[in-house]
């Protein structure tokens, strides 16, 4: 199997501190181990990337919104990464298809997860799966040309206003790509099928849609204000929706960027730009509760329940609905509301959270980490970097992961961590 596929059949090597490691993914984590590990073994590692696309870079070709290029130089890195003669790519190869997780174990020291999450959270709520509602990810591959979306159902020219449900930095490029003059797009590297949709496109207005107020808002300044400072995008923000309360202003106080990303939405919209052609809503405290369709399932409004914010224990402030509900008038709806991960046949995971279990980026197994009897000892530090020592023979590996929000698993008694993750994407076995 392992050889029609191009691998070599790896086998340990009998000098001491030879290491073979295999990386599940192409992607920044990817790459960015790769380096690390480069770096610190110098010629006494070998390195194989896997990734199910013909084509490595992960987000950095598929995720970077096409009028971000410089973002994308770091394609340059990662291909002097590629060139180096410790390291291959295999392209088009799904592990569970085209190899197994087992063979894996079997012919590497190390197996690294950095396939990153390739589903999306639920909203849950009535209308979900009508036409015309699409997750903001698939949207972004439809539009950067990812094989898996490129015929996405988008129709433009049907659709006058979109609602994103979100207020990330995905929601604002989503919202940046449907506004933007299509003249200014054609000069990037975005998919010809999208700029031909977007050339077509009636859209005038997008509601950004936020459970929280501006404060909570989950961008970041440098690319909310690329969106609020077009000229061509006026930016409409409720008074009642910008009011601060005593708590905001000690997040403003405690984190400058609060206030930044606040100054910034209160900002421009006092700003009325009267040579704007299209229309950015900042839709804060609405939570959305219904998507409605017509009879021929195609969504024709967003309805949402507004929120105020309550204190609690554990995030400082949650939203919690008011009881009062308000429509809005769109033909297509973007859930921008966060990522899943996808299992691999053999890897425990946790499908509840969409997640490898894991302590510390240690691989949970039923529960409880495998024993450090059935691992060879790798270490790998964040804080130092990377640093991978083998003392012996890969035998029987278990791959570690990350996830930013990890469910609570009780540590099998008198065992310590064997490994912390090199990203929150990234998983070592």
């Amino acid at each position: 199997m392992l050889r029609t596929l191009g691998f070599a059949a790896r086998r340990y090597s009998t000098a001491a501190k030879q290491l073979d490691v295999c990386i599940v993914g192409s992607g920044p984590a990817g790459f960015y181990t790769a380096d690390k590990l480069l770096k610190r073994f110098g010629e006494d590692i070998k390195v194989d990337i896997l990734d199910r696309l013909p084509t490595p870079f992960g987000l950095v070709r598929t995720g970077v919104a096409p009028d971000h290029g410089d973002t994308k130089n770091v394609t340059n890195q990662f291909t002097r990464i590629a060139q180096d003669p410790r390291v291959n790519f295999f392209g088009n190869v799904t592990v569970g298809r085209d190899v197994s997780y087992q063979e894996l174990k079997q012919l590497y020291s190390a197996v690294v997860l950095a396939y990153g999450a390739e589903s999306d959270r639920r909203l849950n709520i009535p209308g979900e799966d009508s036409k015309g509602v699409f997750a903001a990810r698939e949207f972004v591959w439809w539009y950067n040309g990812h094989p898996d979306q490129q015929h996405l159902p988008v129709d433009l020219s049907q659709v006058e206003s979109v609602a994103i449900c979100g207020i990330g930095n995905v929601a604002l490029d989503c919202a940046r790509i449907l506004l933007r003059p299509v003249e200014e797009l054609a000069t990037t590297d975005i998919a010809r099928h999208a700029l031909q949709q977007l050339r077509s496109s009636k859209v005038r207005q997008v509601h950004l849609c936020a459970r929280r107020g501006p404060v909570q808002a989950a961008c970041t300044p440098k690319e909310l204000k690329e969106l609020v400072t077009m000229p061509s995008i006026a930016i409409h923000a409720k008074p009642s929706q910008l009011a601060v309360s005593e708590s905001d202003q000690a997040e403003m106080k405690a984190v400058r960027l609060k206030r930044r990303i606040y100054e910034l939405i209160a900002n421009a919209a006092k700003d009325p730009k009267p040579g704007a052609t299209r229309d950015l809503y900042f839709q804060l405290y609405r939570n959305p509760a219904a998507i409605i369709a017509d009879a021929d399932n195609q969504v024709q409004a967003l309805r949402v329940e507004m929120t105020r914010l309550v204190a609690d224990p554990e995030r400082g402030t949650k939203a919690v609905g008011t009881g009062e509900f308000v429509e809005y008038p769109v033909q297509m709806v973007l859930k921008s509301i966060g990522y899943k991960s996808l299992p691999i046949d053999g890897v425990p995971f946790d499908s509840k959270q969409g997640i490898v279990p894991n302590s510390a980026g240690r691989v949970l197994t039923g529960g409880c980490p495998a024993s450090l009897s059935q691992l060879n000892t790798i270490n790998l530090c964040q804080s130092a970097g990377l640093q991978l020592h083998s003392n012996s023979p890969a035998t029987n590996v278990e791959p570690v992961a990350t996830r930013m929000q990890q469910p609570h698993y009780e540590l099998e008694p008198g065992i310590k961590s064997a490994a912390t993750a090199v990203s929150s994407s990234s998983a070592v076995a």
